[in-house]
């Protein structure tokens, strides 16, 4: 049994890579006339015209191979990677009883800087053997569309909170996407399986898709504390305060990017939320009060911080709960 301490332990190990990521992102800290101007921008959309899918949205350039999809991603940027939306696409062989457009789809949605796919393969080859195809989307910044000289992951989430929104965005968007590619091909049944920074993603697109299952994995609910609070983001804060950036203005925003301000569309009996007992970076309180906030959603806790794979094998069992 890992102790407290053991998973504190981890965790500082981290948060310290997180930090030190920001710090190389010094430069690019928002000044707070730059964020108020982006927010007064979005006041007046809802999370569906922010979310948008946009025109065609079935028709984006798909392209598959092998194993890979992509299509063009609907926001661009300066860096030419991560403007290609990219996935890889696990198919299983169907019975001879279901044809092909009915065989289920869950898409599984990874961490922040997550360092390798080996456990998703992994996960991905066990939903294959009970019958469902596995979509794994490359976040922005991650994987496929890391930009060259740049670590997996790290222009997610930095001091640049205009870019991080629009990172956000540019997820929930590619997400729903990929759920109406998935619906095209003939897929009835989708679900989510998301972790951390995934999860974010997913709860997010719960508002505005509903899905035949989605279990999360210590997903980021308070984004005020996320930024302000969290030991992932000490750096980031003094940043940002420095730049006279306070909690205040994180608020006028959190009507698009935070999960306490949404309900979901898929029934809650259909949704499970999964904290980590010794996590400080989307502590277990806050995923209870997401739990109510959601009404009738199953919350499940297990002996773990942020990072463990604890929560992940509670993800399996419990999605033999919602397969059948």
């Amino acid at each position: 049994m890992i102790s407290r301490g053991a998973h504190a332990v981890v965790d500082t190990i981290m948060c310290a890579m997180m930090n030190t990521a920001q710090w190389r992102f010094r430069h690019d800290a928002v000044t707070s006339e730059r964020l108020l101007k982006y927010i007064e921008q979005c006041a007046a959309l809802d999370r569906e015209s922010y979310y948008a899918l946009p025109a065609g949205s079935v028709e984006m350039g798909w392209r598959q191979d092998g194993q890979h999809l992509t299509w063009e991603s609907p926001l661009q940027n300066l860096h030419p990677a991560n403007n290609r939306a990219g996935a890889d696409f696990y198919d299983t062989k169907f019975s001879a009883s279901q044809s092909s457009r009915e065989t289920p789809t869950i898409i599984l949605l990874h961490a922040l800087m997550s360092a390798n796919d080996f456990g998703y393969r992994r996960i991905a080859t066990h939903f294959n053997k009970k019958g469902w195809n596995v979509l794994f989307p490359h976040l922005p910044y991650h994987y496929s569309r890391r930009p060259r000289g740049y670590s997996n992951g790290a222009l997610s989430i930095t001091s640049d909170l205009v870019r991080n929104a629009e990172t956000l965005r540019q997820s929930v968007i590619e997400l729903r996407q990929l759920m109406a590619w998935a619906r095209q091909r003939g897929s009835r049944r989708i679900a989510l399986l998301a972790t951390s920074y995934g999860a974010w993603v997913a709860a997010l697109t719960l508002s505005l898709e509903v899905t035949d299952f989605t279990i999360l994995l210590q997903p980021i609910a308070d984004v005020t504390y996320a930024t302000f609070g969290s030991p992932a983001s000490a750096v980031m804060a003094g940043l940002l305060k420095k730049n006279g950036v306070d909690p205040g203005i994180i608020n006028r925003h959190a009507h698009l990017t935070s999960p306490l301000h949404l309900t979901p569309k898929t029934p809650a009996h259909r949704i499970t939320i999964i904290g980590g007992k010794h996590d400080r970076l989307s502590p277990p309180e806050t995923l209870r009060l997401l739990s109510k906030v959601w009404k009738g959603v199953r919350y499940r806790e297990v002996k773990q911080g942020h990072f463990g794979y604890g929560a992940m094998r509670c993800a399996l069992v419990e999605s033999e709960r919602y397969l059948d």
